[in-house]
C-alpha cells in the first residue's frame, strides 16, 4: 500500500479519512459531513477517548472488509487502530495540548536513550515503546444493522475471535478496577527498560533481562516492575443472563462473561436488558489451581459496543418518542378508561383494579424534604379466591414494564430477594450478587402466592416498601442497595377461599404491619352471579376461539405504545397546589372519622394519606400536567374507597337476614355457662334448637359449620360440645 501502510491499514486509513454523508443543510450545493475526521479531529484535541466505526459505513465502501471484520474481529481492531495511528498526527493542533504524566514520561525516556545511545547505534528492539502504551484511543467497531442478535447459549466454539451480538440481562456487576495493558521492567544490572504487552486479564510477569548487555556480558539481570511507566486501563466484568423467552424447556437459563473495558465501563447496572456486541475470546491462562483442575481454558466476550435495550418483545415494536400524532390518538375522550382497558385486555372484568395497575406502572412523584425520602411508587396486593386471574395479571404487568421481575413466594428465598455473598473467582474477594428486589430498582417487582413466603424471607420486603432500600450487612459486607421499585404482590386466602366471616388478617395471615404498607388492598372474590357468569363464559370462548379479546367500544392499545405512553408521563412531576391541600387534609380527617365508626377492617393511618397522594399524581403524570387537580384527588379517593368495598362481605346484597345456622349458635351460646369451661351437652342443645322450630338437619349443618370455624369442639362419641 502507500504511505509504507500494508493494504488493509492503507484501506482503513482511506476510508476513515474519506468518507462522507450528505449533511443537508446547504440549498445550493449539498455539503459533505466527514463523521470520522471529526472523531479523529476530536481525540487529536484529547476531547474524545474512543474511536467507533460502524460497520454499516464501511459496508458502503467495502462490502468484503466488513466480511473480513466480523471473521477476524481482533486483526482488524489492530488495523484500524494503527491506521487511527498513522492518521492522528495530521489532524493535531498546532498549540500544545495539555501535558500529562505520560508525556514527560515518554519525553525523559527518549533523551535518555538519546544520551546512552553512541551515534549511528541501532534501537535496542526491547526499548521500542510498544502502540499499546503510546496510544490515547480506543477503538470499537458497531455491528453491522444486518446481523442478528445471538442467544447465549448458541455461542460456542465457531464464533470464537468474531464478533458477536447477544442480548440477556444484566445479573451481575463488578466494581471498575484498573487492568495492566502493557508492564514496564527495569533490569537491576543494566539499567534497561523492557516492555511487556499483555492481552489477557492474568499474566505471568517477566524476571530476567532480554537486554543485548545483558545478554552478552550474562550477568543474570533481573526484572523490576515499575508501576509508573506501566499502562492501565478501566475493567469491569459483567455477567449477562438469557432471557427467559430464550430459554429452551426443561433448561437452566445460561449466562456469559463479558470485560468492559475503558469507555465503556459503567454504562449499565444489574436489572438492565442490554444487547452487548463484542468478540469471543479464550481465555488464554488461568491461575495454577484451575491448571491443576484441567480447566486449562475458559471464554468470554470482549465488549465493543453496549446499548441498554428493553426486552424481547419490545424490540420488534420499536422504540423511541411518541410523535404528536401518536399522543394525540391516545389523549382522546375516555382516555384513562381506554388505557386501563388495554392492560390484559384478554382478561374478562375487573375494571378498576386494572386502572389501579395502569397508575402503579406510571408511579407516583419521589419527595425529599430536607433529606427524608418519601416514596412515589404505589405497593398493590392482589388477594382473592382461586381462578380471578390474579397471576395472569402480573404475567401481562411484568411484560408490560420496561424493567420487571416475577418470583413466586415459596420459590424465592430472602437471598433471592436481596443479595447473595458469591466469591469473585478473578480476584477471590467476596461480592455481592442482586436479587430480585435489586435487579428490579426503577421497576416493578411481582411477587406471586405472597401469602405462601416463609416469615423470615418476607421480611426482607418490610425496608423496600417503604424505605425503598436495602441494608446488607453479610461476611463483612455493609452496604444499603437501591430497591426503588413498586411492588404488586398476590396471595391467596389462608383455606382455598375467602372466608367473610373471618377478618382480612385471619383471611390472609399477613401481619398488620406489612398489610398496611400496600396503597390498595384489592379482594377479588368469585360470587355466584347467573348475568355476570354468562358473560365471562362467553368471553372466555371467545378468546379460546380466535385467540384475541372480544370486539368492545375502546379500541385497545399495542404494548409498544403503551410501553412508550407511559415513559412519556413518567417524565412529568406534577405537585398539589396549596388550593388542594384543605380539600385533601379535610377528606383524609373525614375518613379517619369513618374507620372508627365503622370499626374498618383496614387501618387508615398516615400512610393512607401518602397513598391518595400518590395515586393523584399518578393521575396527573397520566394527563401529562404539572399540577394535580380535584378530579385526581376524587378519583385517587374513589379508587381507595372501591379498594376497601371489595373487603367488605356480601357487597351489594339486599338487607342482611339472619341463618338459621346463626340462630342456632344463638341458642347454644345462651346454653353455656358464663365462666369457667364452657361445655354442654349435646342432646340438650339439639332439644333446645328443635323446641325452637329448627330441624335436625339444620342442627347438624349449624353443628359442622361452627366446627369448621373452630368455634365450639364435639367429642367423638357426639355426646358433649366444648367452645374453644
Amino acid at each position: 500500500g502507500s504511505d509504507g501502510l500494508p493494504l488493509s491499514a492503507a484501506k482503513a486509513a482511506a476510508f476513515l479519512e474519506g468518507f462522507h454523508r450528505p449533511s443537508g443543510t446547504a440549498a445550493a450545493a449539498p455539503a459533505k459531513e466527514f463523521p470520522y475526521r471529526e472523531q479523529l479531529a476530536s481525540v487529536a484535541r484529547r476531547e474524545q477517548v474512543a474511536i467507533y466505526v460502524d460497520l454499516d459505513d464501511v459496508a458502503e465502501e467495502d462490502p468484503e472488509l466488513v466480511d473480513a471484520v466480523c471473521e477476524n474481529t481482533k486483526r482488524y481492531e489492530r488495523v484500524f487502530a494503527d491506521a487511527v495511528w498513522e492518521l492522528l498526527p495530521r489532524f493535531r493542533p498546532r498549540e500544545a495540548a495539555h501535558r500529562d504524566a505520560l508525556d514527560v514520561y515518554v519525553e525523559h525516556r527518549l533523551l535518555m536513550e538519546g544520551r546512552g545511545r553512541e551515534p549511528g547505534q541501532p534501537h535496542d528492539p526491547q526499548n521500542q515503546f510498544p502502540p499499546e502504551l503510546l496510544r490515547r484511543f480506543e477503538l470499537y467497531f458497531k455491528a453491522p444493522s444486518s446481523t442478528k442478535a445471538r442467544v447465549i447459549r448458541e455461542v460456542k466454539a465457531d464464533a470464537i475471535g468474531k464478533l458477536v451480538t447477544v442480548r440477556g440481562i444484566v445479573t451481575r456487576v463488578s466494581e471498575v478496577k484498573p487492568r495492566m495493558v502493557v508492564a514496564t521492567y527495569n533490569c537491576d544490572q543494566c539499567g534497561a527498560e523492557t516492555y511487556q504487552p499483555i492481552q489477557a486479564p492474568s499474566f505471568m510477569p517477566l524476571l530476567m533481562c532480554p537486554s543485548r548487555e545483558c545478554q552478552t556480558n550474562r550477568a543474570g539481570g533481573r526484572l523490576c516492575l515499575q508501576s509508573r511507566g506501566s499502562k492501565f486501563i478501566k475493567y469491569q466484568e459483567l455477567k449477562i443472563q438469557e432471557h427467559s423467552d430464550q430459554v429452551p424447556v426443561g433448561n437452566l437459563p445460561r449466562s456469559i462473561s463479558v470485560s468492559v473495558q475503558g469507555e465503556n465501563t459503567r454504562l449499565v447496572q444489574p436489572g438492565d436488558h442490554v444487547s452487548v456486541t463484542g468478540v469471543f475470546l479464550p481465555v488464554r491462562q488461568m491461575g495454577f489451581r484451575q491448571l491443576l483442575q484441567g480447566l486449562l481454558s475458559d471464554t468470554y466476550l470482549e465488549a465493543h459496543h453496549i446499548v441498554c435495550v428493553s426486552k424481547s418483545e419490545q424490540e420488534e415494536l420499536g422504540e423511541g418518542d411518541l410523535t404528536e400524532e401518536e399522543v394525540q390518538q391516545i389523549m382522546e375522550e375516555d382516555f384513562y378508561d381506554k388505557l386501563a382497558a388495554s392492560i390484559a385486555p384478554e382478561i374478562y372484568g375487573h375494571e378498576d383494579v386494572k386502572k389501579a395497575l395502569l397508575l402503579l406502572l406510571v408511579g407516583g412523584v419521589d419527595q425529599n424534604p430536607r433529606g427524608m425520602k418519601i416514596r412515589g411508587n404505589i405497593n398493590i396486593c392482589l388477594m382473592g379466591d382461586p381462578g380471578v386471574a390474579k397471576s395472569q395479571l402480573l404475567s401481562y404487568i411484568t411484560r408490560l414494564a420496561p424493567r420487571s421481575q416475577y418470583t413466586t413466594g415459596r420459590g424465592s428465598s430472602g437471598v433471592g430477594l436481596t443479595a447473595a455473598v458469591l466469591r469473585d473467582p478473578l480476584t477471590g474477594e467476596l461480592t455481592l450478587e442482586g436479587g430480585a428486589l435489586v435487579l428490579a430498582d426503577q421497576g416493578v417487582c411481582c411477587i406471586d402466592e405472597f401469602d405462601k413466603m416463609l416469615e423470615s424471607d418476607r421480611t426482607a420486603i418490610h425496608e423496600v416498601m417503604e424505605q425503598q432500600t436495602l441494608s446488607i450487612a453479610k461476611a463483612g459486607i455493609l452496604t444499603t442497595l437501591n430497591a426503588r421499585c413498586a411492588i404488586l404482590a398476590a396471595a391467596n386466602p389462608a383455606y382455598g377461599r375467602y372466608n367473610p366471616k373471618r377478618s382480612l388478617e385471619q383471611n390472609i395471615q399477613l401481619p398488620a404491619a406489612l398489610l398496611s404498607r400496600f396503597d390498595l388492598l384489592w379482594l377479588i372474590q368469585d360470587r355466584p352471579d347467573r348475568d355476570n357468569d354468562l358473560r365471562l363464559a362467553q368471553h372466555i370462548t371467545y378468546v379460546h376461539q380466535h385467540s384475541r379479546q372480544p370486539p368492545c367500544q375502546f379500541q385497545q392499545l399495542d404494548m409498544g405504545l403503551m410501553r412508550r405512553y407511559i415513559a412519556l408521563c413518567k417524565r412529568k412531576q406534577p405537585a398539589v397546589p396549596e388550593a388542594l391541600a384543605d380539600y385533601i387534609t379535610a377528606a383524609y380527617v373525614e375518613m379517619r372519622k369513618e374507620a372508627l365508626a365503622s370499626k374498618d377492617t383496614t387501618y387508615t393511618s398516615a400512610r393512607t394519606l401518602l397513598g391518595i397522594l400518590r395515586l393523584a399524581t399518578a393521575l396527573a403524570r397520566l394527563r401529562r400536567v404539572d399540577l394535580v387537580e380535584k378530579e385526581d384527588v376524587n378519583e385517587a379517593m374513589r379508587l381507595m374507597e372501591m379498594s376497601k368495598d371489595s373487603l367488605l362481605a356480601d357487597k351489594g346484597q339486599p338487607s342482611r337476614v339472619q341463618r338459621p345456622s346463626e340462630l342456632i349458635f344463638a341458642a347454644i351460646r345462651e346454653l353455656a355457662p358464663a365462666g369457667g369451661t364452657r361445655s354442654i351437652q349435646l342432646a340438650e342443645a339439639e332439644q333446645r334448637c328443635i323446641s325452637k322450630g329448627f330441624t335436625p338437619t339444620q342442627f347438624q349443618a349449624a353443628l359442622s359449620e361452627y366446627e369448621e370455624l373452630n368455634v365450639w369442639q364435639v367429642n367423638q362419641r357426639k355426646t358433649r360440645l366444648t367452645f374453644v
